[in-house]
């Protein structure tokens, strides 16, 4: 069991936090998707990024050689329980810089899905 702090940046264990989403749980809402992939980012986890991105727009393959440092999320709009979209801006760190982004999400036969996001200076 891993006891480390979630990659994401909350509190939690990988295991309570994030962990749950990759192993197979539903995201309940866009923000934790969006810190779940994250993660995935972090530890390199392509199959699950794959799976949580629409269809619409899912690459073919990806490029994980990127070295994650942190994640501050600045904001959301919708994206609960209750709707069918949502945006997550936030602050993604990584060795040399950082990504600011302001992502869209949509559900899925049910399940929340990364769209494409907006890069914000």
């Amino acid at each position: 069991m891993t006891t480390r702090t979630c990659p994401c940046g909350r509190p939690e264990s990988y295991d309570a936090c994030c962990g749950r989403y990759h192993a197979g749980a539903a995201a309940p809402s866009a923000e934790a998707l969006m810190r779940s992939r994250y993660s995935a980012f972090v530890k390199g986890d392509a199959g699950y990024l794959l799976r949580t991105w629409h269809p619409r727009t899912r690459p073919v393959r990806l490029d994980l050689g990127m070295k994650w440092t942190g994640l501050e999320v600045l904001g959301t709009t919708d994206g609960s329980a209750f709707h069918i979209t949502g945006t997550v801006t936030y602050r993604a760190s990584y060795r040399g810089g950082s990504l600011h982004e302001r992502s869209r999400f949509e559900r899925v036969d049910g399940a929340w899905v990364y769209v494409d996001g907006d890069f914000l200076e």
